[in-house]
């Protein structure tokens, strides 16, 4: 019996990291007129459920500073690539591109991120 459900945790765990790592593959920023920037983010990811889905997708620096992060409550098992977006983001004078990257429940940061430079700077 302990074999069997060894065999069977080992899978599962191998069907999890066959979904492979998040996948940025459209960004688009808008500047608002507060100042302010909107981002709508495409993601690429095979979800499987809630152990295994993309999680978040965040903003940085090109030198890896967080400025924001967007938090996904749910998977996109049948709805991919999906888009979510952010508004009223706060970039800090003299950054004139960024750096987004998707992030995973079992691998975290690793798949294609996107440099996007800002529109108005």
């Amino acid at each position: 019996m302990k074999s069997v459900l060894l065999g069977l945790t080992v899978l599962i765990h191998a069907a999890n990291a066959m979904a492979g790592e998040v996948d940025v593959v459209a960004v688009k920023a808008k500047l608002n007129a507060s100042g302010s920037y909107r981002f709508d983010v495409t993601l690429r990811h095979a979800d499987q459920g809630w152990d295994h889905y993309a999680d978040k997708w965040e903003v940085l620096t090109v030198d890896g500073k967080l400025l924001v992060r967007r938090v996904l409550l749910h998977p996109h098992v049948n709805e991919q690539p999906f888009t979510r977006s952010l508004g009223g983001v706060k970039i800090p004078n003299g950054i004139n591109s960024v750096i987004v990257r998707g992030h995973d429940k079992i691998h975290a940061s690793g798949g294609m991120d996107m440099k996007v430079k800002l529109p108005g700077r």
